[in-house]
């Protein structure tokens, strides 16, 4: 994922870009490693848009090896007042790491953060931000077979996916991925370096746990992990006709209380050769005997049923990956537009809203882009938590629907972004009292002044209060990252 040949700050000089401005006679001096926007090769070989479709411009891109480095870039930062964002695997759905369409951002690429330490007393893991997660799968495994929920991408970086959420075919057992942080160490706005957990700093802690890039730069983490799991079943059932049947009988079957946490689940739909695919897919941590006593197939409509019994977790682990890889998710820079909805146990879509819907996707125009919308099945131990006790705030959510839109051959045009507005649109009208909560990992630039409380739920003000704290001036901002609470409004709060 990463080019390694970027050119150090002390040659600039040499391949002609001579630091001149305020910003890179500090950044010159501060950083090892700086790449300016003067560079020829900048947006090829160091900005890297994740989406094609969002133009971004940063000032300059660095590559720190310490906390006292990103400290004083920093410093520099502030002093020519410039916005700061870190960068893991760099896989925001709007750029975010790299300024999300705002110019001037100062991007704190977290590669060279490879630290990793298990303490087998515990089995509690040390993890450099700078992770991506597939290689998070790999030492964990390599140190004690040991594991922790995270999503299927293993080009996504640990730094952004562990403190925005972090969602994935374990978490109905264990949790999302930022549930497993128990501390983690963190870079200020004022460039001091800290430790915060559930015991010091704890403002700190709640805001990171889900609104990290409004808040500082995370180094490391402290997590707790799991056994690695014996044994998993992956199904798939694939339905040639009656996707609506299909549907009716998941959500039945997901929205039951007594549902094995062991299970996780997606119901997909795509489109090949102008036929509209439906396929139920997902994984049983347990035995085949196990799975087979859920009766899965009897709860659903006849379908080309599969399933494999693994027991080596990273080829399960690497099976999803290539799933995935088919969806159009991972890796590859491309024009795409996403939207998301959050759905709870008392927001199960309707027999004929269902109709409707599925009339809709099949008879809307899509404006020639490849899509395919996943359910995704959440709940169980995520639901344990308080909604308050970290800025995650969708502790209610039973599941996630994802709407996503890739154009191969130039931006999604205006007819693939109101087609994905209108699948959302059909299920909200649908459901009058909906919380209309967003999932803050499939950012989406549309939702405008409304983000913060889709993203963060009824976590917003006490966010916004810890920002005017700790970050007053907005130094880590992205076009939908938390706001400091205005004075007037904290001075009526106290």
């Amino acid at each position: 994922m990463f080019i390694d040949n970027f050119y150090p700050a002390s040659n600039c000089a040499a391949m002609g870009n001579k630091p001149s401005s305020p910003i890179q006679k500090c950044l010159g001096s501060a950083a090892k490693d700086v790449v300016f926007n003067t560079d020829p090769l900048f947006q090829l070989s160091h900005v890297k848009p994740y989406n094609l479709g969002v133009p971004s411009r940063p000032t300059a891109v660095t590559y720190p090896k310490s906390t006292d480095e990103i400290g004083r870039i920093i410093n520099c930062a502030v002093a020519s007042s410039l916005k700061v964002q870190a960068r893991g695997g760099g896989h925001s759905y709007a750029n975010y790491a790299i300024g999300g369409g705002e110019d001037g951002t100062i991007v704190v690429d977290m590669k060279n953060f490879q630290q990793f330490s298990m303490d087998e007393s515990t089995w509690q893991a040390t993890i450099g931000s700078g992770t991506l997660l597939g290689d998070v799968t790999k030492r964990l495994h390599d140190n004690g077979k040991r594991a922790m929920a995270h999503g299927t991408c293993p080009q996504v970086g640990i730094s952004g996916h562990a403190t925005i959420g972090g969602l994935g075919p374990t978490s109905r057992m264990w949790g999302s991925s930022l549930d497993h942080v128990e501390e983690v160490e963190v870079v200020l706005a004022n460039s001091t370096v800290v430790r915060a957990s559930d015991k010091q700093n704890t403002d700190i802690f709640f805001a990171v746990k889900g609104a990290a890039a409004g808040f500082g730069i995370v180094t490391e983490f402290k997590v707790r992990t799991q056994a690695e799991p014996g044994q998993a079943v992956l199904y798939s059932y694939t339905f040639a006709t009656n996707a609506p049947a299909a549907f009716k009988q998941w959500q039945k079957l997901i929205s039951d209380p007594e549902l094995s946490r062991k299970f996780a689940s997606q119901f997909i739909l795509t489109e090949q050769l102008g036929a509209v695919i439906t396929v139920i897919t997902g994984a049983f941590f347990g035995s085949q005997q196990e799975f087979d006593s859920l009766n899965i197939t009897s709860r659903l409509p006849s379908a080309a049923a599969s399933n494999i019994e693994l027991k080596d977790w990273l080829g399960a682990i690497g099976k999803w990956a290539e799933d995935v890889a088919l969806q159009v998710v991972g890796g590859i820079q491309s024009n795409f537009y996403a939207k998301s909805l959050a759905y709870t146990k008392d927001e199960i879509i309707t027999d004929a809203a269902v109709d409707k819907l599925f009339n809709y996707i099949s008879t809307a125009d899509k404006g020639g882009a490849i899509w395919f919308i996943i359910w995704d099945l959440e709940g169980g131990a995520i639901n344990d938590i308080k909604p308050d006790a970290t800025a995650y705030g969708h502790r209610d959510a039973l599941f996630y629907h994802q709407a996503y839109a890739v154009n191969l051959l130039g931006k999604v045009n205006s007819t693939t972004r109101k087609f994905l507005t209108g699948v959302n649109d059909v299920i909200t009208d649908a459901l009058p009292s909906h919380k209309k909560g967003a999932y803050a990992g499939y950012v989406d630039p549309a939702l405008g002044t409304d983000s913060a409380s889709l993203y963060w739920a009824g976590n917003v003000e006490r966010l916004q209060r810890i920002k005017a704290d700790v970050d007053p001036k907005d130094v880590f901002h992205n076009p939908q990252s938390v706001r400091p609470v205005k004075k007037s409004a904290r001075m009526r709060k106290a």
